[in-house]
């Protein structure tokens, strides 16, 4: 159990976060690639639709995971 408390703290101090910050940027990350998944699937079935959805996003995506305020 401290290894894993270990491991937690240090990625937190490697963003600079505390935990609830980390936690809520995990979230919003959560949140666009679940709005992608459903594009995705659309996109599937109707290849017409959403055609740059998730190719729009990858740079948006790599911002949102490279946070870190040092």
């Amino acid at each position: 159990m401290k290894l894993l408390f270990e491991k937690t703290k240090k990625h937190l101090e490697d963003q600079n976060e505390t935990y609830f910050e980390h936690m809520w940027a995990a979230w919003e990350i959560a949140h666009v690639l679940n709005a992608l998944k459903l594009k995705c699937l659309v996109h599937s079935i109707f290849p017409f639709l959403y055609t740059e959805a998730v190719s729009g996003k990858i740079e948006c995506l790599q911002k949102m995971t490279k946070r870190t305020k040092k």
